[in-house]
């Protein structure tokens, strides 16, 4: 199975690259973590009067839906989703590494996920709450899918 995360923006600082990667390497190839990044729509001035920046969600959003894998279960990265424990994600990897598919992880932009993304999405997952910076996204996105990993397989990483 591969997991691949869809995420709006390019160019992020290197501890962003750095801390995902290795998050990344330390799943098995059985659970590989992959990055797909999608470049930011233009958002000029007028974006903030809602046309333009809708406008620029949905462009958003057609690039993370044509970064979906052929089958995958799609999860949307919403805060209007479901929030999961540690243990309640670890269940759930182990039922996706189960069914084989690759699974796709969507995490939109400045403006959040296109409703083409939630609709699309098979489960909607929310990180917490608040709103975390999109670099940011990726390294608790990494983090927590190795801790659930780590948690099935009894590594002791995880120390719950």
């Amino acid at each position: 199975m591969k997991i691949v995360l869809a995420a709006v923006g390019t160019r992020m600082p290197g501890w962003v690259d750095e801390a995902f990667e290795d998050y990344a390497k330390r799943l098995p190839p059985a659970c590989r973590l992959t990055l797909r990044e999608v470049p930011t729509a233009y958002r000029g001035a007028a974006a903030r009067k809602g046309a333009a920046s809708a406008a620029s969600m949905r462009r958003e959003g057609e690039g993370l839906l044509r970064a979906v894998p052929n089958g995958a279960l799609v999860v949307a990265l919403d805060e209007r989703g479901a929030a999961w424990s540690t243990a309640d994600l670890a269940e759930r990897l182990e039922g996706w590494m189960a069914d084989g598919r690759d699974t796709a992880l969507l995490a939109g932009g400045p403006d959040g996920l296109a409703p083409e993304c939630r609709e699309r999405a098979d489960l909607t997952w929310s990180l917490s709450r608040l709103t975390f910076p999109h670099a940011l996204v990726r390294v608790i996105v990494a983090e927590q899918l190795w801790r659930a990993w780590s948690l099935l397989h009894r590594h002791p990483y995880h120390r719950a």
